[in-house]
């Protein structure tokens, strides 16, 4: 089965890839002729992969998918969430994003405590985080929506050189390593996109 998935990031494709297994073909968007930036301007996940998948199949007329991942920080109240890509700016830079996702925690962490020098009763900072992922499957122009999360906490600094975006300061539950120290299979256990897509694939599998 061909279907257009929309992303340009090589360690997301090859993620889908993977957790998809054969029978199904991924096309780029580039691939099918589409080589301008897909809008996403909603202030949801789910509104954003549904308004990729619908400029996607609005453009080829071809099934397709759209995801979009975001980055819940318990002590930044929720962010970056839908800015999660952007975090550092429109360049979409990692390394920029980590660096300042790291910064604004310590940030955070050190008004709390001082907060607490002065005697008020201040909860304790919290390191806890979460991704989210919500895909949107247009198929034969009927749209299907599948989501996945993947709990953890935020590491104090970088560690490991797999994976790709937050992986590299981000620890699943149940492990004492980040996300880029796992092995592709044991990320593709365990995550966010992981769960969503597995959903995605099941359903497409039944309908054969």
């Amino acid at each position: 089965m061909k279907i257009v998935f929309a992303t340009g990031n090589v360690g997301k494709l090859k993620e889908a890839a993977e957790i998809l297994g054969e029978g199904f073909e991924l096309v780029t968007p580039a691939s099918a002729g589409i080589v301008e930036e897909i809008p996403e301007t909603g202030n949801t996940l789910r509104a954003n992969s549904l308004q990729k998948a619908q400029y996607l199949f609005d453009k080829t007329g071809m099934d397709c998918f759209a995801d979009d991942t975001g980055l819940e920080v318990d002590i930044l109240g929720g962010a970056p969430g839908v800015q999660t890509a952007r975090y550092a700016g429109e360049a979409k830079d990692p390394s920029a994003n980590i660096d300042r996702l790291l910064r604004e925690m310590a940030r955070r962490e050190i008004e709390a405590s001082d907060i607490r020098s002065l005697g008020i009763d201040t909860p304790h900072a919290t390191r806890r985080a979460r991704f989210r992922t919500s895909i949107t499957l247009i198929l034969g122009g009927e749209r299907h929506f599948f989501d996945g999360t993947m709990e953890g906490r935020i590491a104090l600094d970088r560690s490991g050189k797999g994976g790709f975006g937050y992986d590299p300061v981000f620890i699943p539950d149940g492990y004492d390593v980040t996300a880029a120290e796992l092995s592709p299979g044991e990320k593709n256990a365990i995550s966010h996109r992981g769960k969503a897509l597995r959903a995605m694939a099941e359903y497409l599998k039944n309908r054969t």
